[in-house]
């Protein structure tokens, strides 16, 4: 244990978080992702939905600035538009733990299974509601433990 960590985040996440870059992906995905198909480097959170592994993550992910969409939402099938209850609760984890100034875009299933593929890694987690799929790009700390925002 460690002081001031979520409990949820063990040497695993926490060594991959801290290897990623400014500009990195990170895919939080339901129990119903390929996830393995598609990418390499899955770290499983079995037992843990997605809003309890978003606010973990988050407590030590800073959110990238100079994208437009620093979190994005696998879309409905047929509904893009539509908000579900695991995308509300997703982004009320954004707004509370990152701020409420940043911007939740949405793409494709089909797209985001390929930025999946693309991503520094999967967090798959057991989450059993659809489409509670999830990419957050990695931002920039500052030596004051500011994330910078441009």
């Amino acid at each position: 244990m460690l002081i001031g960590i979520n409990p949820i985040l063990g040497p695993e996440i926490l060594y991959t978080l801290r290897s990623m870059g400014h500009g990195d992906t990170l895919a939080i995905v339901d129990s119903n992702f390929p996830a393995n198909s598609l990418n390499g480097n899955v770290i499983r959170l079995d037992g843990i939905d997605i809003t309890s592994a978003s606010k973990a993550i988050l407590s030590v992910f800073p959110l990238d600035s100079f994208v437009k969409f620093p979190a994005l939402r696998m879309e409905i099938d047929d509904q893009p538009k539509k908000i579900n209850d695991v995308h509300k609760d997703f982004i009320k984890c954004i707004k509370n733990l990152s701020g409420k100034n940043w911007k939740i875009g949405a793409i494709s299933r089909k797209k985001f299974y390929d930025e999946a593929k693309k991503a520094f890694a999967i967090v798959q987690t057991s989450e059993s509601r659809p489409f509670g799929c999830f990419i957050l790009t990695k931002g920039v700390i500052l030596t004051d433990g500011s994330v910078w925002i441009k």
